[in-house]
Order: C-alpha cells, then structure tokens, then sequence
C-alpha cells in the first residue's frame, strides 16, 4: 500500500483510540479486585478446646504483613503427637490449633517474600509447606546436618493459642509468619505433600543410623514396629538399596504392607512365646544370623528392651519410637550392650536439611514404585476431625488426614 500522509494521519488515530480504550491501570485493578474475591474475611480453624474434642472455629483473616504468606490448606495428616494431645495435652497447649504435617497453596504473600528457605522462587499459586519457626537460634542452618535438630524452634500445630489463631495446618487458612522455614514443593502431588514431615523424621533417623559407620548395602536389618514410622522407615532403607530387610509387628496387615514397602520378610511376634523364641524367630529369617542393624520404632518400653537381643556382637541399633516420656526400659548393660559392644543412637525429628532431602525421597520412592500413597488409609474433611482422631486411636488404619475438598 502507498503510504501518504492521509494514512499515517489514520493510523495515528487508531493507535491514540485504542490507548484512550484500554488504560494500563485495568489489567492489575482487575488482578486485585479477583484476589480480594478468592480470598474470604474468615478462615475456619479446627480448636482442640478440651481432651478428646475439637471444635470448629472461625476466625478474621489477619493482614498478611511485608514477611508474611497466606496458605489456603489443602490437606494435613494425623500425627501420632496429635493423637497424644488429643488424648492427654502432655504439653499443656489447650486450648490449641493443631496439625503440623499440612500443606496448601499460596493466595497471598507479602513484598518482602522472593524465594523459600532453599532459595527457590515464591509467588502467589505455588505449593508448599512448612517445617519450623526460627528463634533466637544460629545454630539452625541448612546445612547444619545433625547438630541441631528441630527441639530448637518452634513448629506449627504446636504453638499457643494468640490473637492469630492461624496457627495450626487443621484449618482452611493459615498464615506463615516471617521468619519461619518454609519450602516449594509444587512438583509433588498432595498425598506425597501430605507425608512430607513424617519421613523427614525416617530421613533424619537413617542418617543418624549411617554415623555408626554399620549400615550399609548388604545389611541385615530389622525394623520393629510397622505403623507409619515403620514402614517409612522401610521405605527409606529401601530407596538406598538396602533389600535384606525383615519387618516385626503384631499386626498381619500391617507386615504384608510392609512387604509391598520393601521388606524382604516379616515376623509376628503375636505367633511366638516369649523373647527366645521371638529371637530364633527373627534370625531364621535372617538365614540363621542376627541382625546387623536394628530401627525400633514402636515406642513401647518392652519392645525396646527386646530388640538388644535380635542384633549381632558389633551391631548398630536407632531409637526413635519415644517422641515423647514412654515410659522406662530395662536392659541388662552387660549383656545387651557392653559385652556385644552395641553402638546405639537416638533419633528425634529431623534437622531443617533433612527436611529439604526428603523431597528428594519422595521422587525416588516412586520411581521405584514403592506404594507412598497407599499410607493414606483415611481421607476426613475438617469438619469431622474427631471422628478422624477417634478413627487413628483405633487404629483403623495408618496414616489419617484431613483433605480440604
């Protein structure tokens, strides 16, 4: 086309028109404008407001200040601390917002937040989760491994009641305050959000279990204890290599579902009388020999008297079972420990880098086609986490979880 003044005098005044029509101020209005529609005035927080019940609260939605996130909670599992709580409030939190193994989406953040406690990138959308609140603490680093594990700082679902009340991942909402830890996961589904925070603990026991220097490719090794401890702990030995693995529990289900975790066999204690017994029992499945390596992960003061007897002079043992006052054992210090010179150690939560390489795990579960997901048992909207409770004290499954449909 010839172009003449005429034209350019036209097109000129299509250009000014359409920038007279469409301002640049409309797109962020309209983006602000939907944001304040996705978010409501109040979030509903399940209370733990006497032993044995919660009741559903609402609460304002607080501003989201500079260091703060907004997460709208898609799902948290049940924890055994829970069940603790539930039953006694051993820490004395009541009335209290519990849950600590949630995860949700990101709907609002403040200016001053740019990437998670590994660097990577935040913004609005993102999946994430959180693992604890900093104090006055420097020792808590990423990369402080096991110097300090999280008896250091504060978690949420475990803190006091305030003015907040956003406190606790058994809500629809809750807010991340600044300086607390917090993680992108958006490359992993719910269900393998939702188990985050407990293999954490089994990543951080496995490696307390390494510094022995005796766990290693060819180990024999014993797991006691198949609720969902256990068998995440099965599941991260296997995930390393580890095949010669032998599951001990009372429960029949439970031990086949520890075989599809990566137990190579099982031994039910409910089918052999007392401790000798039990002891040939778990070395017949071991071909005749003791176990080089033990994890006891029961909790029960007399599992972990007995599990000394089913470990090789020279061999390794991890206690996790007691997050908190089980109970005492009783060990003979001779003959369990001095004389088969045991090199035992303890294991409690899990460190902020520990946290960080279970995402990790999570992957490599899966590709190898462990059945993660299959923990899951439960699923319970918000509403009825006292059934959801009363379902975990009995034991009806393994792991519970509140899902926000």
């Amino acid at each position: 086309m010839e172009m003449n003044s005429a034209n350019v005098e036209e097109i000129v005044k299509q250009v000014l028109e359409s920038m007279t029509k469409t301002p640049v101020e409309v797109p962020a209005a309209k983006a602000a404008a939907t944001e304040s529609q996705a978010i409501p005035k109040t979030a509903h927080v399940a209370m733990l407001t006497a032993l044995e019940h919660y009741d559903i609260k609402e609460f304002p939605i607080p501003e989201v200040g500079d260091g703060d996130i907004l997460v709208k909670v898609e799902g948290c599992g049940v924890c055994g601390t829970d069940a603790h709580e539930f039953k006694r409030d051993p820490f004395g939190l009541i009335p209290v917002a519990l849950g600590h193994e949630g995860t949700g989406e990101i709907v609002k953040m403040g200016k001053n937040v740019k990437a998670d406690s590994a660097g990577k990138p935040l913004k609005v959308g993102d999946k994430v989760v959180t693992c604890m609140i900093f104090k006055d603490d420097p020792d808590i680093e990423m990369f402080d491994l096991n110097k300090k594990n999280i008896g250091g700082a504060d978690v949420y679902g475990l803190l006091p009641d305030d003015d907040i009340h956003l406190n606790g991942w058994f809500s629809d909402y809750i807010l991340v305050r600044e300086g607390s830890s917090i993680f992108n996961v958006s490359d992993l589904d719910l269900k393998s959000r939702i188990l985050i925070e407990p293999c954490a603990v089994l990543v951080h026991a496995v490696e307390r279990a390494k510094t022995t220097g005796i766990l290693r490719f060819n180990s024999r090794v014993v797991v006691q204890g198949c609720g969902p401890i256990g068998l995440i702990c099965i599941a991260v030995l296997r995930t390393m290599g580890i095949e010669n693995i032998v599951a001990v529990d009372g429960n029949q289900k439970r031990l086949d579902f520890a075989k599809e975790m990566g137990a190579e066999k099982s031994v039910n204690f409910m089918e052999h009388k007392g401790i000798d017994a039990l002891t040939e029992a778990v070395k017949d499945a071991f071909g005749g020999y003791a176990a080089d390596f033990t994890f006891q992960c029961t909790g029960s003061p007399v599992a972990h008297s007995n599990i000394y007897k089913f470990i090789r002079n020279g061999g390794g043992l991890c206690e996790l079972g007691f997050f908190i006052n089980g109970g005492d054992a009783t060990i003979n210090p001779h003959f369990d420990l001095c004389s088969k010179e045991i090199t035992l150690v303890g294991s409690w939560v899990y460190t902020l880098r520990d946290y960080a390489t279970t995402f990790d795990f999570l992957k490599r579960a899966k590709a190898i086609g462990l059945p993660m997901d299959k923990l899951i048992t439960h699923e319970f909207p918000l509403e009825q986490i006292n059934e959801a409770h009363v379902t975990n004290l009995e034991q009806k499954g393994l792991k519970i979880a509140i899902v926000n449909k």
